[in-house]
């Protein structure tokens, strides 16, 4: 420690603490970087290398307190920050998770579960589907980098030495997390209600032809439907997912405001 001191200074040393407390969130709650197909070892290699980079430019200028209590306050303020903004981008993701359970639930997918590689959980065929297709479509219009330059420009809000609003703060959490219904209603939508129009028009036909095995006709023809929907409606939820990651982190951002 001494050795550390010496070659980077003392508020290097304490800024590199912080600023790594504040990254640290992404790769525990943020779509990509939380991805169980990552090590751990690797993820935390890369929040090491992520808060280096950032610690030479955020700490200039700044002098930062080295007592311990008011260390342990200002790293637990930074990582507030952190899992705010992780959360805030992480919820859009949980919206298409939860579009596809939808999906699986009206088509019969759920009867069947595997275990999604991306959370390390139980989950069914369309909603392993939707998540793999986001994680691509969110490398594929770069997100990535919009995740990293948005945590770079919370430093420009709430510096290394402030505080944050604590009421805006989680007023922004919980208004993303109330989204998270309404955005999986918008991408699910069109799918859910043609498979409802068809489970109605299969009920129609068994009150006029009850002679008729419903179930053994409707189930191949709702997963037909399902598919056929899914297919002609990605394009567009591509075109949603662009626009809804470069506006949740805009709403990470506005949820930040200084004390």
């Amino acid at each position: 420690m001494d050795l550390l001191l010496q070659q980077f200074g003392e508020q290097q040393l304490v800024g590199f603490i912080l600023v790594l407390a504040r990254v640290s969130p992404l790769f525990v709650l943020a779509p990509l970087f939380s991805s169980r197909l990552i090590p751990a070892r690797v993820r935390g290699i890369a929040a090491v290398a992520l808060a280096i980079g950032l610690t030479p430019v955020l700490v200039h200028g700044h002098h930062l307190p080295t007592g311990p209590g008011d260390l342990a306050v200002l790293a637990a303020k930074e990582m507030l920050i952190g899992l705010a903004f992780a959360f805030v981008i992480g919820a859009l993701f949980a919206a298409v998770t939860v579009a596809g359970s939808f999906l699986d639930t009206m088509i019969g997918f759920s009867y069947g579960s595997l275990v999604d590689p991306l959370t390390g959980t139980q989950s069914s065929v369309i909603q392993q589907a939707y998540s793999l297709i986001a994680v691509l479509i969110f490398m594929a219009i770069g997100g990535d980098g919009w995740m990293v330059r948005g945590l770079a420009r919370t430093y420009d809000v709430v510096p290394l030495d402030r505080l944050p609003d604590v009421a805006s703060l989680v007023q922004g959490v919980d208004t993303a997390f109330a989204g998270i219904f309404g955005a999986a209603i918008q991408v699910s939508g069109p799918v859910v209600l043609a498979l409802v129009l068809t489970d109605a028009a299969f009920g129609l036909v068994s009150r006029v032809v009850p002679q008729l095995n419903v179930f053994g006709v409707g189930f191949p023809a709702k997963v037909a439907v399902g598919l056929l929907l899914i297919s002609a409606t990605l394009p567009f939820v591509s075109g949603w997912l662009g626009e809804s990651v470069q506006g949740s982190v805009s709403d990470a951002l506005s949820a930040l405001k200084p004390a």
